[in-house]
């Protein structure tokens, strides 16, 4: 398996390019969506912080590992957010950390608030070929080290009533891709970018159960649209349990506790539908959400259970 995996990262790199900004995605990506959708900074009415790690395909070499740690907050008295993200991004011999900022400004309406939100950074993308441990130690293909520091920007709508959401962003305006000489190559993403469509909704079923059916939708290009499916629910405000199914890719199982008014603490579980399955023991992923002064006198604006 060691041979397979190597044969296929040695690969890749001999392609003419790599594609530098990628979205690290999450499974419990509903705990943290200013990471597809910057409109989301400051959702919560509340300085909160959240942090995610994720451990993918656990058991293969070189598999891809994530994490990001976020903070955002809504100013006092005024129609705007702001936010900030560090996060890193590794797979194989490839690693990815960038720091981002969000904006975001809304326009409120009668039952419902219209956020239009901005993010933008700096990520540094790194790549060492002769991590590959070649067979031919002289071969001048696999010598090539990169390390490029490269821009990011995206941008993202929602429309957000008592109960309910709905946002459509772009989080790769740029296309940045390194090329095999290890030059950089700056583009505007075009049809070529990553586009996300999500939803979601509230159901109260008694003073003690809330469903909180939700879905996204992803299209990248060069990949079929995938679609996400996910259920949660809470008992008492206190445990949340969650389950979704990724088209053609994972069920995932969620698992969410309330350790005080203001910390939470998460855990999602992949279970792969696809061949790398044989090779895998499942994808393992944490969270953990701070929010200052948690609900106590403070009005969490919608969609409230993100």
């Amino acid at each position: 398996m060691k041979k397979i995996l190597l044969s296929v990262i040695i690969g890749v790199c001999m392609v003419g390019s790599a594609v530098a900004q990628q979205i690290p995605m999450y499974s419990q990506y509903m705990f943290n969506m200013m990471n597809i959708n910057p409109a989301f900074a400051g959702s919560r009415g509340v300085p909160t912080t959240t942090m995610l790690f994720r451990k993918q395909w656990l058991g293969m070499p070189g598999a891809p590992t994530s994490g990001s740690v976020t903070f955002d907050n809504r100013v006092t008295d005024k129609n705007h957010n702001w936010g900030a993200q560090l996060y890193f991004d590794n797979i194989g011999i490839e690693r990815t950390n960038g720091l981002q900022g969000f904006y975001n400004f809304n326009a409120p309406f009668e039952k419902a608030t219209l956020s239009l939100g901005m993010s933008f950074g700096v990520l540094n993308y790194s790549m060492d070929r002769k991590r590959t441990n070649p067979y031919d130690q002289g071969d001048p293909s696999l010598q090539l080290v990169v390390n490029r520091f490269l821009p990011t920007a995206g941008f993202g709508a929602l429309l957000a009533g008592e109960r309910w959401y709905v946002g459509l962003s772009a989080p790769a305006l740029f296309k940045t891709k390194v090329m095999s000489d290890g030059q950089a190559s700056i583009q505007q993403a075009g049809a070529d970018g990553h586009y996300f469509l999500t939803a979601g909704y509230v159901f109260p079923v008694s003073e003690s159960l809330t469903l909180k059916p939700s879905t996204l939708i992803k299209a990248v290009s060069g990949a079929p649209i995938q679609v996400d499916l996910n259920m949660n629910a809470w008992v008492n405000d206190l445990v949340g349990f969650g389950v979704s199914y990724r088209t053609s890719d994972a069920l995932v199982a969620m698992l969410e506790f309330r350790l005080s008014n203001e910390l939470r603490l998460g855990y999602g579980y992949d279970h792969g539908l696809t061949k790398h399955l044989t090779y895998n023991t499942g994808t393992h992923e944490f969270m953990l959400r701070h929010e200052l002064g948690g609900r106590q006198g403070k009005k969490i604006v919608s969609p409230r259970f993100f």
